[in-house]
This record gives C-alpha cells, sequence and structure tokens, in this order.
C-alpha cells in the first residue's frame, strides 16, 4: 500500500503554471507551510512527484539508500544534450567508474597547486575594479569565477579571446536549457523555429574550441600543474587507459558550467551578506588585516575561519545549487511513507537551509553558526554541495575559491550597500537579481 504526503491538486499547479515557470519557490515555499516539511502532486497519467525540505528523508535518498536512485531525465537527458555525459549528467556504472577516475584530482594535495594559481587570477580579476560609485555585484564576480575556472583548467594555454568565446557559449547554452526545461510545451517551436540546431550548432563550436586546447596539451612538452594535466593523465583501473578526447571534453564543460555559475552566484551573495551588516564586515575586515600577506594560500586558507564562517552561511541562505532531484528504481520506504518505482522527489535544499525545525531565526545572516563550537549543531542538515556520493566533486575547489576572493577583496576594498533585500531568479543555480555594491580603495 503506498503512502505519500499530503497532495496538492493538479489543478492548482496549472492555475500557477505561468508563476511558478518564472520562480517555484514561493509555490513550494506555500506548499510546506500548508503540508508540513514534504507534499506530492498527483499529475495525471503520470507518476506522483513528491517536494521536500526534511533532512531524514534528505540523508535517506542522497546517501543511506542512494543505490535504489536515480538522477532524472532533466538532468541525463536535457542537460547533457548541450552539455555532454559528464559526471553532473551521467549515472549508474559510467558515473561511478568516471568519478573514481577524476576524484583523486580534486584531493587536497592537487588542490595546493591548483590555489597559487587560482590566487593570482583572483587579484588579477579584483586589481582595477570601478571605486565609488555602485557598481554591478554579478557580472564582477561572474568575470571572476569564469577566470578562475579557465585558468584552473588550461593555465593561460589558450588566449582571452578564446576563452571569452567559450564563456559566451556557454551562458547562451544554460540560458536556452533553462528555457526548455521550464517550457516544455513549446518544444515543438524551439525545434521548428531553428532555435535548437541553432543552439546545438554553439554546442559544437565549444567542443572544438575544447578539443583544440586538449590537442595543443597532448603534444606540450610542458607542465602545466593544472586540471587538464591532472585530467590526462589519470587511468582507469582495470585497463590502465586515459580518457578520450570526447570524455574529456565532457567533464569540462561540465566543470565550467557546474563551476563557474554556482560560485558567481555564490560570491554575490556572500559580498552583499557581509556588507549589509557593519558588525559583520567588521569582524572578517579584522581578520583578513592580521593575515601576512606574504605566506602561501594554503596557509591564508588556514587562518580565514571567520571568512569560511561567512561562505557557508550565505550558502545555507543562499545554495548555489538550491534543488536537486530522483527518481525512485524500485519501491521505497521512509519517514512514514511508501512511494512507488518512478516517483520522482525533488529536495528542495532552499527551503531545507531555512527551516526552523533545524536553524534558530533561519532567515537570519549569522555566521558564527559555523564556528567549531556550533558546527554539530549544523550537521545533517546542511547542504550547499549535495550529500553521499553523487556530492560536488569540486566543493573543496569552490571553498578555497571563495575564501580567497572574500580575502583579496576585502584587504584591498572597503565594501558598502544600501540594499535591504535582495532579488532572486531560481534557474538551474540560484542567480542574485539586480544586486549593487559599492568598492571603495582603502588607504595604506
Amino acid at each position: 500500500m503506498y503512502k505519500y504526503p499530503n497532495s496538492i491538486p493538479f489543478f492548482k499547479l496549472l492555475l500557477k503554471s505561468s508563476t511558478i515557470t518564472r520562480n517555484p519557490i514561493p509555490f513550494h515555499k506555500e506548499g510546506f507551510d500548508k503540508n508540513g516539511d514534504s507534499f506530492s502532486i498527483a499529475p495525471p497519467f503520470s507518476k506522483r512527484v513528491m517536494l521536500t525540505r526534511d533532512a531524514e528523508i534528505t540523508m535517506h535518498i542522497l546517501r543511506k539508500n542512494h543505490r535504489n536512485y536515480n538522477k532524472s531525465k532533466i538532468q541525463t537527458k536535457y542537460l547533457s544534450k548541450y552539455v555532454g555525459k559528464g559526471l553532473l549528467t551521467s549515472s549508474g556504472d559510467y558515473w561511478l567508474k568516471q568519478r573514481r577516475l577524476i576524484q583523486p584530482a580534486f584531493h587536497r594535495e592537487k588542490l595546493q597547486k591548483l590555489v597559487t594559481i587560482m590566487e593570482g587570477t583572483i587579484e588579477k580579476q579584483i586589481e582595477n575594479l570601478q571605486t565609488d560609485t555602485k557598481v554591478d555585484l554579478y557580472s564582477i564576480m561572474n568575470e571572476l569565477a569564469f577566470h578562475v575556472v579557465a585558468k584552473s583548467l588550461f593555465n593561460y594555454s589558450s588566449d582571452d579571446n578564446t576563452m571569452h568565446r567559450l564563456q559566451e557559449i556557454i551562458e547562451k547554452l544554460q540560458d536556452f536549457i533553462i528555457r526548455e526545461i521550464r517550457q516544455p510545451h513549446k518544444k515543438w517551436w524551439y525545434k521548428v523555429s531553428g532555435l535548437v540546431a541553432k543552439h546545438m550548432g554553439l554546442v559544437q563550436e565549444s567542443r572544438d574550441i575544447i578539443n583544440k586546447v586538449i590537442d595543443e596539451r597532448r603534444v606540450s612538452e610542458k607542465q602545466h600543474d593544472d586540471l587538464l594535466d591532472m585530467l590526462l593523465k589519470a587511468k582507469y583501473e582495470e585497463d590502465g587507459t586515459s580518457m578520450t578526447n570526447e570524455q574529456l571534453i565532457d567533464e569540462i564543460l561540465i566543470f565550467f558550467v557546474a563551476g563557474h555559475e554556482t560560485t558567481a552566484n555564490a560570491l554575490t551573495f556572500t559580498f552583499h551578506l557581509i556588507a549589509k551588516d557593519p558588525e559583520i564586515l567588521k569582524k572578517a575586515v579584522a581578520e583578513v588585516d592580521a593575515i601576512d600577506d606574504n605566506l602561501t594560500p594554503m596557509e591564508k586558507l588556514a587562518k580565514l575561519n571567520y571568512v569560511k564562517n561567512c561562505v557557508e552561511e550565505a550558502m545555507r541562505l543562499y545554495p548555489p545549487a538550491w534543488i536537486t532531484d530522483r527518481v525512485a528504481i524500485e519501491d521505497d520506504s521512509f519517514a512514514e511513507f511508501n512511494i512507488e518505482k518512478g516517483t520522482m522527489i525533488g529536495i528542495s535544499f532552499y527551503e531545507l537551509h531555512r527551516n526552523e525545525k533545524y536553524w534558530k531565526n533561519p532567515n537570519d545572516f549569522i555566521p558564527e553558526r559555523f564556528s567549531e563550537e556550533n558546527r554539530k549543531e549544523t550537521a545533517g542538515h546542511y547542504f550547499p554541495f549535495g550529500a553521499g556520493p553523487r556530492m560536488c566533486i569540486g566543493n573543496g575547489f569552490a571553498l578555497y575559491e571563495m575564501m580567497l576572493s572574500v580575502y583579496a577583496v576585502l584587504k584591498k576594498y572597503h565594501i558598502e550597500t544600501d540594499q535591504k533585500t535582495v532579488e532572486i531568479a531560481p534557474l538551474i543555480t540560484l542567480k542574485p537579481i539586480n544586486v549593487t555594491l559599492k568598492f571603495t580603495n582603502r588607504t595604506a
């Protein structure tokens, strides 16, 4: 006997479909407020869909019984069409094989080589920010995050024009993917009007750019200490072979898409939240100023405790990967529910991170939640990078990049904002809208 959480009538979903397409978060919040930490929707002629903000259910699906759940077609089919069959979009045995191959490139000792590239890139990006006037913060962070990913992947082996073209293509593809996923009823029009063909042309162009970089690197004698070097050297355990160019392109495209926009979003939210609270800003600046600039990047990172807390708390309030989904391969039971195979479950990290059951004053920015003495209280209901075997492979990379960015900016500039709230656009990632910040040079 199947048992699901309270169901929201499907016609209510239809009546609000255009609003939900633009921003599903208010609809989710209303559903949770009325029905508790999980609710379901029963579409006609289709399997039931369940939404949850329950930490126990989340851990069951992503960790305890993860083998019974696959990513949905949204990720494995629609996304992979444009960004290839990399870690984010693959599943099953192929995913496991790739994960085992790539994981060592993101181990702490390998990241130590990358943080030097990372720090130099960040410093160059923030060198000449426009000062003494309000500027659009996201565009600055977007540019910074793109360059960090590009340099960490390719370490100057391609010229800036090529990299900017790649950036342009990836942004166009992301915009179109969102439209296709959010408006399935327009699929026929996208095909007939030539929009799908046009974007598939962009996919090919991006693959050609990356292929050229890989070919150049394969014949190069130089040591680059970047991710491409590590990926080229990686060998499969079974037969000692390496990835083909096609496989490398798939993984590199995923790193660009996943590692660029998510970090730009998180940094925008982080700087806005720090600037908004004078006491928090003061504490963060004091920590930054106490650090000797001559230390290595890893030594600096070890001392940036409060800055790390600020980044973590910003990702609690605004998790870049704000929602994920899984589809049950077989029937399953968890909490008080029994679900049928084929059920799709959406896990809202955004709502889980603001759930009063787990967080005191959940809507307030309180970095101290993540201090060493309080950290235990956050364990088990904090998922900025997901959880379980499919947890984001680049979580360490992203955290280091964000901490070093906050360090570099606060060392050089005073930041301020008069914005009390921030608008959000929940696309594939949670994007900030119209966030402005004023940078002022700090005089020594």
